[in-house]
């Protein structure tokens, strides 16, 4: 088809932006001649993030409820009836063959919109429990495409499909960029070489947590590339020299996956399917401030198989320098827990819901 018409949304954080992205890559490497337009919230990550994987996006003026009694609630009928009326307006400007969601209330209005006038529609659940935006789409679109087998109990059982998550293509195959990693983070030597993520906003609670140990990297000489995030860059960047490189963002992450041997990280679920695919030793350090502790039962998942470390934030005090530092000193920890996760890996979640796509606009 060569005036296929795709609509992507999703937003907020990384875990919503870069499986949209990912998403679109696929298609357009099958449909060159497809014309793309993302739509997300005004003022979110997405705004930079999309134009700088060189793709067009329109903003909504939407954010999500409050959990807690807020102000800002009462400005939410408002922003949705703003949103639905501008999402008209670009449906009907555009005319997509079909709108994909990856979560986020930017797809929400989006997805409401767009099932309402026939288009074609699809959305991308990454978690194993569904958000709120993605459960009360689930009965409007007409594909879902989940991550996890026990999804399906949120969703209609006839429409959905478990593909696992979609991934950079990039990440598909670090191994031989080793060389070209460690050129783009100026390293050098044989020093192990530890990767600190706290997801694209950063997260508090590592970056005080490992503040604590920068004296110990540079006293035993173990290479740090640090990535703090944009809410916490200004704080911490004093640290950067030496053997502790201080990153905002890291736009390069293939290059980062294949010059670490341990990774810190997150367990939000792009997190942990990238991960899986990169075959690395992992130490999760879950978010506790995400609903109904997602983050918590991603980690457990992949800890129970013997597949990565976890540890809670309420036990990093006691238990992070035994773990994390026996970890590092652990050649064969270090290998089972690379081989064990990469057993996980599903590197073919994005080729299949893009054959979802084809199936819905009958290419």
């Amino acid at each position: 088809m060569r005036n296929l018409r795709v609509i992507l949304s999703g937003g907020g954080t990384g875990g919503h932006i870069y499986p949209a992205i990912a998403i679109a890559n696929e298609i357009k490497m099958r449909y060159p001649e497809a014309e793309f337009l993302f739509v997300g919230a005004k003022d979110r990550m997405e705004m930079e993030k999309v134009p700088q994987a060189g793709y067009k996006i329109e903003g909504l003026w939407i954010s999500g409820i409050q959990r807690k009694l807020s102000l800002k609630n009462l400005a939410f009928p408002f922003k949705l009836l703003s949103s639905l009326g501008k999402s008209r307006k670009i449906i009907k400007k555009f005319k997509p063959n079909v709108v994909i969601g990856t979560g986020g209330f930017a797809s929400g209005a989006l997805l409401k919109v767009a099932s309402g006038n026939k288009i074609p529609t699809l959305i991308q659940e990454q978690n194993s429990l569904p958000g709120i935006t993605n459960r009360i789409l689930g009965k409007r679109v007409d594909r879902i495409c989940a991550a996890y087998e026990e999804t399906k109990r949120f969703f209609p059982a006839e429409k959905t499909i478990i593909t696992g998550n979609p991934v950079r293509q990039d990440l598909l195959e670090i191994t031989s960029k080793k060389e070209e990693a460690e050129q783009f983070f100026k390293l050098k030597g044989e020093e192990k070489v530890v990767l600190i993520l706290g997801g694209s906003l950063g997260a508090r609670r590592i970056n005080q947590l490992l503040e604590k140990y920068v004296s110990r990297f540079e006293k035993e000489k173990i290479r740090v590339i640090w990535q703090v995030g944009k809410l916490y860059f200004s704080d911490y960047k004093k640290y950067d020299g030496g053997f502790v490189q201080v990153h905002e963002f890291l736009n390069r992450m293939d290059l980062a996956y294949a010059v670490a041997d341990v990774i810190i990280s997150r367990a939000g679920a792009i997190s942990v399917s990238e991960l899986s695919i990169v075959g690395k030793p992992v130490l999760f350090i879950p978010s506790p401030n995400v609903a109904e502790d997602h983050q918590a039962r991603n980690a457990k998942a992949v800890a129970d198989k013997e597949a990565a470390l976890m540890l809670r934030e309420n036990d990093l005090d006691k238990h992070f320098e035994s773990v994390f530092f026996g970890l590092l000193k652990s050649e064969e920890e270090q290998q089972k827990l690379g081989a064990n996760i990469k057993k996980l890996a599903l590197p073919d979640a994005t080729a299949k819901i893009v054959d979802e796509v084809e199936k819905l606009v009958k290419i």
